[in-house]
Protein backbone atom coordinates (compact mmCIF):
# COMPACT_ATOMS: atom_id res chain seq x y z
CA UNK A 1 0.00 0.00 0.00
CA UNK A 2 2.88 2.38 0.74
CA UNK A 3 4.30 1.66 -2.72
CA UNK A 4 1.09 2.88 -4.30
CA UNK A 5 1.22 6.07 -2.23
CA UNK A 6 4.85 6.67 -3.22
CA UNK A 7 4.06 6.23 -6.92
CA UNK A 8 1.08 8.58 -6.61
CA UNK A 9 3.34 11.15 -4.94
CA UNK A 10 5.90 10.68 -7.75
CA UNK A 11 3.19 11.47 -10.29
CA UNK A 12 1.97 14.52 -8.36
CA UNK A 13 5.41 16.03 -7.86
CA UNK A 14 6.41 15.23 -11.45
CA UNK A 15 3.31 17.06 -12.68
CA UNK A 16 4.14 19.98 -10.40
CA UNK A 17 7.65 20.19 -11.86
CA UNK A 18 6.26 20.23 -15.40
CA UNK A 19 3.81 22.99 -14.46
CA UNK A 20 6.62 25.03 -12.90
CA UNK A 21 8.69 24.56 -16.05
CA UNK A 22 5.74 25.78 -18.10
CA UNK A 23 5.43 28.81 -15.83
CA UNK A 24 9.14 29.59 -16.22
CA UNK A 25 8.79 29.51 -20.00
CA UNK A 26 5.59 31.58 -20.22
CA UNK A 27 6.01 34.03 -17.33
CA UNK A 28 5.86 37.77 -17.92
CA UNK A 29 8.20 39.07 -15.24
CA UNK A 30 11.43 38.00 -13.63
CA UNK A 31 9.84 37.71 -10.18
CA UNK A 32 7.36 35.11 -11.38
CA UNK A 33 10.14 33.10 -12.99
CA UNK A 34 12.22 33.17 -9.80
CA UNK A 35 9.23 32.02 -7.76
CA UNK A 36 8.52 29.19 -10.21
CA UNK A 37 12.19 28.17 -10.15
CA UNK A 38 12.20 28.11 -6.35
CA UNK A 39 9.05 25.99 -6.34
CA UNK A 40 10.68 23.68 -8.86
CA UNK A 41 13.67 23.22 -6.54
CA UNK A 42 11.34 22.32 -3.67
CA UNK A 43 9.54 19.77 -5.84
CA UNK A 44 12.89 18.29 -6.89
CA UNK A 45 13.84 17.89 -3.24
CA UNK A 46 10.55 16.10 -2.60
CA UNK A 47 11.20 13.77 -5.54
CA UNK A 48 14.67 12.95 -4.26
CA UNK A 49 13.32 12.12 -0.82
CA UNK A 50 10.59 9.93 -2.31
CA UNK A 51 13.15 8.13 -4.46
CA UNK A 52 15.29 7.53 -1.38
CA UNK A 53 12.27 6.12 0.43
CA UNK A 54 11.41 3.82 -2.43
CA UNK A 55 14.97 2.45 -2.68
CA UNK A 56 15.60 2.40 1.06
CA UNK A 57 18.91 4.26 0.85
CA UNK A 58 20.10 7.40 2.62
CA UNK A 59 22.27 8.85 -0.14
CA UNK A 60 19.34 10.71 -1.66
CA UNK A 61 18.56 12.44 1.63
CA UNK A 62 22.04 13.93 1.68
CA UNK A 63 21.76 15.03 -1.93
CA UNK A 64 18.39 16.61 -1.11
CA UNK A 65 20.09 18.64 1.63
CA UNK A 66 22.76 19.83 -0.80
CA UNK A 67 20.16 20.84 -3.38
CA UNK A 68 18.18 22.64 -0.66
CA UNK A 69 21.23 24.70 0.29
CA UNK A 70 21.98 25.51 -3.35
CA UNK A 71 18.34 26.46 -3.94
CA UNK A 72 18.36 28.82 -0.98
CA UNK A 73 21.57 30.52 -2.10
CA UNK A 74 20.32 30.90 -5.67
CA UNK A 75 17.02 32.38 -4.50
CA UNK A 76 18.86 34.92 -2.35
CA UNK A 77 21.14 35.77 -5.27
CA UNK A 78 18.17 36.28 -7.61
CA UNK A 79 16.43 38.47 -5.03
CA UNK A 80 19.54 40.62 -4.57
CA UNK A 81 19.88 40.94 -8.32
CA UNK A 82 16.24 42.02 -8.67
CA UNK A 83 16.50 44.57 -5.84
CA UNK A 84 19.97 46.05 -6.40
CA UNK A 85 21.02 45.06 -9.91
CA UNK A 86 24.18 43.29 -8.74
CA UNK A 87 24.90 40.23 -6.67
CA UNK A 88 28.37 40.88 -5.28
CA UNK A 89 29.12 44.27 -3.76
Amino acid sequence: MIDLAIWFAFACFGTAIMLCLWRIITADGVGTRVLALDTMVINTIALLILYGLSLGTEVFFESAMIIAMLGFVSTVAYARFMLRGNIIE
